[in-house]
């Protein structure tokens, strides 16, 4: 574990992972690895746990996402928008889990020649941001709605179809459409995330930008206050929601609606039943517009494919509108309140705007302001059609060729494919291919397969049940990567925390824990601790949240909750974001809290200053 003498953490190239993850390695590409070809570069590297984008264990087949977001965010950084002093992100899997690090910068005439291009691109972008946004979603649109067309063979057929044999060949056949479909799936991955982050470096650049105007202007101004000037975004991340809450509130207008969605039948009963009234199909009628696309949201992350999406377990956007049409029975506000947000942001820019004495600094902080208020929602507006709508269309399409492969013989269960990695799953159609190719009663290796998504399943669940080192290799002296503290909230104080310890917070020595102020105010309640996605049906209203990190998706439940505080996060991070939109007090990055903080302690959270205090313990 981490060692405050010696002021590093575990090598990379000498930590041991439990027992129970043995053969872990062969789950993932082997670039993926830490290896001896690159070991003195990855021993001068800082490298410390994802919980933003893999707080889990990681199936082999999802790691292509991380694949894709490793190249698309460093080409922004590098070589497209060329951040002068930034380099990329780079990762590598240690027992299931992904670590990252911010890469060390690059050599003084890099840098300069980096700043000429910096200034021509990225102050574009900046003035022609609307018309680039509208541009970048019509063509995401057309990408996504491709992948949706992509045709995956539902069977092998026992000869070709007529109709492409006669009246001439059509040259290709199910062996052909069942490889490239796959091809065309991967590529189209690596095509969305480098869409994805045509903007999104910037946009958190503008945040970095305001905040650094805001805090020479106004010294000692707080982090909760920078954050209450750009809150209150009309993004796609909360349209789901609002979908939720349009539905929930005609439910009530329409004779004997409520009454069906609140009953205890199942989804599907519900919608038998809906449809055998006027009111009711008024009702199904609307949802059944809502659904595309708003239903296409993952019920977590987005970035696992166990989560599911609304559209595979309705019974979870049902529940919530169940719970909203109590509430509202209950005279209750369901809807976040955008017209408060709003006040709060015009009343703090002009009480620190008056405060302004030149001309030229009150433009410098208006120039600064229209920027990040203009590109800032994109932080959220893009999360919705790439880790939401367009890897629910990816998992659906994945797992089509799952039945496949459950249909020949290789897989006991659909989801069992996402136990191969994106460079296997080729070998494996390609034997389906021939095995159809070569005609009848040819065997498959059907017991390898089956046995080596047992064997990786198994792993996977072992991984869960160990506690990871936070960090890897001698941290920085200073962590000073703008993304590394924004985004993910890793700070030089964080790694101090890291390197006294976890196992004395785990313990329950550790009465307070700080953090990012990400979004403003305070509460106390009773804490529920939630590690894994799947729990979040256990939390209650008027308890404060605590997790590795939140999601957007999770949107419904922010009109509940007290409070929230995360492990990892920064001021940037979907937490903090979300938080402030839903006006609920946060700290973000302690690093530590879901070790320190047990289900039913008595926490105070102080989204102002950055403080949880552990009143009581449970």
């Amino acid at each position: 574990m981490a060692d405050e003498k010696t002021g590093r953490f575990p090598d990379p190239h000498e930590f041991k992972v439990p027992p129970e993850l043995d053969g872990w390695e062969e789950m993932y590409p082997s670039h993926y690895l830490f290896s001896k070809d690159r070991m003195d570069w990855e021993k001068r590297q800082f490298w410390y746990q994802d919980k933003i984008h893999a707080p889990e264990p990681m199936p082999p087949l999802d790691l292509i996402f991380q694949e894709a977001w490793q190249i698309s965010l460093s080409q922004y950084t590098t070589r497209v928008f060329c951040i002068p002093p930034a380099q990329g992100i780079a990762q590598r899997m240690v027992g299931c889990y992904l670590y990252i690090c911010a890469v060390e910068p690059p050599p003084p005439e890099v840098i300069g020649k980096k700043a000429e291009l910096f200034q021509k691109r990225v102050f574009y972008v900046f003035d022609h941001y609307d018309e680039l946004w509208d541009k970048w979603l019509t063509k995401f649109k057309v990408l996504g709605n491709e992948m949706k067309a992509l045709n995956v063979p539902e069977e092998m057929p026992k000869f070709a179809p007529e109709d492409q044999v006669l009246p001439a060949p059509r040259g290709y056949y199910v062996t052909y459409e069942l490889v490239e479909v796959f091809d065309k799936l991967v590529n189209m991955v690596f095509k969305g995330w480098q869409y994805h982050f045509e903007m999104l470096n910037l946009t958190y650049l503008a945040y970095l930008m305001f905040a650094d105007v805001a805090r020479k202007l106004f010294p000692g101004i707080s982090e909760s206050a920078i954050g209450k000037m750009v809150a209150g975004a009309y993004v796609s991340m909360f349209r789901p929601e609002e979908e939720l809450c349009r539905l929930s509130r005609l439910a009530t207008s329409l004779k004997g609606v409520k009454d069906v969605l609140s009953n205890n039948k199942t989804v599907p009963e519900k919608l038998l039943e809906l449809d055998t009234t006027p009111d009711g199909r008024q009702w199904l009628e609307e949802y059944n517009k809502a659904k595309d696309p708003w239903f296409y949201v993952s019920c977590g992350s987005g970035w696992l494919h166990y989560e599911g999406s609304w559209l595979t377990q309705p019974e979870i956007p049902f529940n919530y509108i169940k719970d909203y049409i109590a509430r509202l029975e209950k005279g209750e506000k369901i809807e976040r309140s955008l017209d408060h947000i709003d006040k709060q942001r015009e009343d703090i820019i002009k009480s620190y705007r008056d405060l302004i004495k030149s001309d030229e600094d009150r433009t410098t902080f208006d120039n600064a302001y229209k920027t990040v208020r203009t590109i800032y929602r994109y932080a959220e507006d893009h999360l919705f059609w790439v880790e939401h709508w367009f890897h629910t269309i990816w998992f659906g399409k994945i797992r089509d060729l799952g039945r496949i492969m459950v249909n020949r013989g290789l897989l006991e269960k659909v989801d069992d494919i996402f136990m191969f990695n994106r460079y296997e799953i080729p070998e494996m159609l390609t034997e389906i291919a021939t095995g159809w190719a070569l005609g009848v009663n040819i065997p498959l290796r059907s017991s390898y397969y089956k046995a080596k998504a047992a064997k990786r399943t198994k792993i996977l669940e072992a991984a869960r049940n160990w506690a990871q080192t936070p960090a890897l290799g001698v941290p920085p002296e200073e962590v000073a990567e703008p993304f590394t503290i924004m985004l993910w909230g890793i700070t030089t104080d964080k790694v101090k925390e890291w390197l006294k310890g976890v196992d004395a917070g785990a313990a329950g020595s550790a009465g307070e824990i700080k953090g990012f102020a990400s979004s403003a105010g305070s509460a106390e309640g009773p804490a529920r601790v939630l590690k894994l996605l799947k729990d979040i049906v256990d939390l209650k209203a008027g308890e404060v949240l605590v997790c590795p990190s939140t999601n957007p998706s999770w949107a419904p439940v922010f009109t509940k909750i007290k409070a929230a505080v995360t492990d990892i996060g920064g001021l940037t991070s979907h937490a903090a974001i979300v938080c402030r939109e839903y006006g609920v007090p946060s700290v973000t990055g302690t690093g530590i809290a879901t070790s320190v903080i047990k289900t039913g302690d008595i926490v105070r959270v102080d989204g102002d200053t950055g403080v949880v205090s552990i009143v009581k313990r449970a």
